[in-house]
């Protein structure tokens, strides 16, 4: 039988690598899904308003800076587990208490304080990153990338459940402040991979100047790509994602104001997004075993691009009915302002409107969980081994801009323009970055991976 090359592999060694890949792809998708998801909710429901909500998209900076202190990372070891575990375990334990101290707070009271604490969140947040990304560059071979890389993801999106399902879910039966905590110790079983797994060897010297931590990354790409293909696939990069990026970024704001509760989005968000996710997540590492990634970034580009209007016919047949009689009757106007939590009890939501937006959450996570496989697999390929945290964290730090920046005005475009024509827009948005990839990623550019088995 002519069985399937991920279904073939027969090297213990590999399936090492994946199990690790699944442990550091959702170590890293929790915290910010975390911030994406759950933190959102928690401000609108607290009657923060959506253009605040919108501008908190700046908390994610550190995404976008990690780049500055990837070098000292490379360069310079903590005093246990080695260069990578060392500094990965710090941070993953920073990640458990900043969670963690957000039930402390109340966002109408301590706003300044959740912005501080969030802050905080994203630097630890993104220093596991930087490390991570390195450490999965520095165990998996070339051909490994695309499967690696693949499952990575998959589980990063995975992780997403667990502040943007399950802790919604759970607001139902505990307060703010224990969600905040169970929600970080999901955090263990990466802490677990961290002091079980074996530290990647070294196979260049570790840079030992200011020189070798911080120009010679930088000087190597550029001389290694040319300055003129360099720079289009650093524009490439910054673009190829800024459509879905926009889409999602004030998600679960949009569900709210569709009429949909936290439970209703939580328990939706489970079962429409966890199963298309898995599968699509496991045929993407297949496909991209036969495809090689830059087909792969074509091909899932398109459907990334597609599952937007998917937020266009959503926004176009919302927001969904609510029972007036109930609405009064419940006292929802209080002093001329709408009590959130009376009209989300008071919204009547039906099987046709769920379905709705079973199929949109569904669609979202098949479209940005293939694209971003055939991403990050891309910028894994881009990187030299001698430099790997440094350029690795470059590289998706730029790809961060679009979520940190433009995102940060989302708040304000959708008040301008409405979610409908919002959602449009950011579906054009994603039309430059797909034709970046004639120059970036050729069709033809690369050899299929199917040597990984």
């Amino acid at each position: 039988m002519n069985l399937p090359a991920f279904l073939r592999i027969k090297n213990p060694a590999l399936w090492r690598k994946t199990v690790i890949c699944i442990f550091t792809g959702f170590s890293s998708g929790l915290p910010l899904y975390f911030v994406l998801n759950l933190i959102p909710v928690w401000l609108k429901t607290d009657n923060i308003d959506l253009k605040v909500i919108g501008l908190m998209a700046l908390i994610q900076l550190p995404y976008t800076l990690k780049f500055l202190w990837a070098p000292f990372l490379d360069g310079f070891s903590l005093p246990f587990l080695g260069r990578r575990r060392g500094w990965l375990l710090s941070a993953q334990l920073g990640i458990i208490a900043a969670m963690s101290l957000y039930g402390l707070l109340q966002p109408q009271r301590d706003l300044w304080f959740v912005v501080g604490i969030s802050v905080l969140l994203t630097f630890f947040s993104a220093t596991q990153d930087v490390v991570i990304d390195a450490f999965r560059r520095e165990i998996l071979a070339d051909n490994e990338l695309g499967l690696g890389n693949a499952v990575h993801v998959n589980a990063y999106r995975i992780a997403s459940l667990i502040p943007g399902s399950l802790s919604l879910v759970l607001t139902d039966y505990l307060s703010w402040g224990s969600v905040f905590v169970v929600t970080a110790l999901f955090m263990l079983p990466g802490i677990a991979m961290t002091l079980l797994a074996k530290e990647p060897p070294l196979n260049h010297a570790a840079p030992k100047t200011l020189r070798d931590t911080v120009v010679l990354p930088f000087q190597e790409f550029f001389t290694r790509k040319g300055v003129q293909h360099g720079l289009l696939v650093l524009s490439f990069i910054f673009l190829y994602k800024l459509g879905d990026s926009m889409a999602t970024a004030l998600a679960s704001p949009f569900y709210l104001d569709m009429g949909f509760s936290p439970k209703d989005i939580g328990l939706i968000a489970k079962n429409a997004g966890l199963w298309p996710m898995i599968i699509f997540g496991i045929l993407g590492g297949i496909w991209m075993l036969k495809l090689g990634i830059n087909k792969a970034l074509w091909l899932f580009g398109v459907v990334q691009m597609v599952t937007i209007l998917g937020f266009v016919w959503l926004a176009a047949n919302g927001p969904f009915a609510v029972d007036s009689a109930a609405f009064c009757r419940q006292g929802a106007w209080e002093n001329g302002t709408v009590s959130m939590q009376i009209f989300l009890q008071a919204a009547q939501i039906a099987l046709p409107q769920r379905i709705m937006l079973a199929v949109v959450i569904a669609a979202e996570a098949i479209g940005v969980g293939l694209g971003t496989a055939a991403f990050v697999a891309f910028i894994a390929r881009e990187t030299h081994p001698a430099y790997t945290a440094t350029q690795f964290a470059l590289l998706t730090a730029l790809s961060a801009v679009p979520r940190t920046f433009v995102n940060a005005s989302t708040g304000y475009l959708i008040d301008a323009l409405g979610y409908t024509l919002f959602f449009w827009l950011c579906f054009f948005l994603a039309a430059p970055g797909m034709l970046l990839l004639f120059k970036a990623a050729p069709w033809h550019g690369d050899e299929p991976q199917n040597k990984a088995a």
